[in-house]
């Protein structure tokens, strides 16, 4: 049996536990939302508790303005958050991609988290269907993100609901002092 077989028959039965009680039960408390400028801070701190969940904390050097430049001012991501109850509970970050071979943009997840006393309520589920939603209305072909491979609540959580991974591919990053040698080799070029 293939892996999209398998994820095939994963998503059908996440679809029949997650019965439409249940969802209309989480829809009646649970409001999703575009993010907007005063929600800086919270954003900020909603990356942080993802960061101490990955346990990269020490990593995040983002402030509540450089959210609010990229955000909302120069508009080069979008956020959405979720409340549950009329509180905070979640968020995700995305951004457009595009593939050659499609022709069409995509949508790609830079984080979504849910505070860990709310998960198991499906609330994950409705903030990751809503950027499917969003991705389905803009004309978009896929929507990808990355997950930490020790992640196997996340993993098992994102194969449930029908995706494949692309273990084909490797991820790069380019940062730091290696981005700026690289960036000097046509530092004489215009932009």
């Amino acid at each position: 049996m293939s892996s999209k077989e398998i994820n095939k028959k994963e998503a059908e039965r996440f679809n029949k536990k997650q019965s439409a009680a249940s969802r209309q039960d989480i829809l009646k408390d649970l409001a999703i939302r575009y993010a907007k400028p005063g929600d800086s801070k919270l954003l900020l701190e909603f990356i942080k508790q993802l960061a101490d969940y990955e346990k990269r904390l020490s990593e995040v050097i983002a402030t509540e303005q450089d959210i609010a430049d990229v955000i909302f001012n120069r508009k080069i991501a979008e956020a959405i958050i979720t409340d549950y109850k009329g509180r905070p509970a979640g968020f995700a970050i995305f951004f457009y991609n595009f593939s050659t071979f499609t022709g069409k943009p995509g949508l790609y997840i830079e984080d979504l988290f849910v505070n860990p006393e709310l998960r198991g309520k499906g609330i994950g589920k409705m903030l990751f269907s809503f950027i499917a939603r969003i991705a389905i209305d803009r004309g978009c072909s896929r929507v990808e993100w990355t997950v930490l491979t020790w992640n196997e609540l996340s993993i098992k959580f994102y194969r449930s609901m029908g995706a494949v991974p692309k273990d084909e591919w490797v991820l790069y990053k380019l940062s730091g002092k290696a981005l700026g040698d690289v960036a000097m080799l046509s530092k004489n070029l215009p932009i």
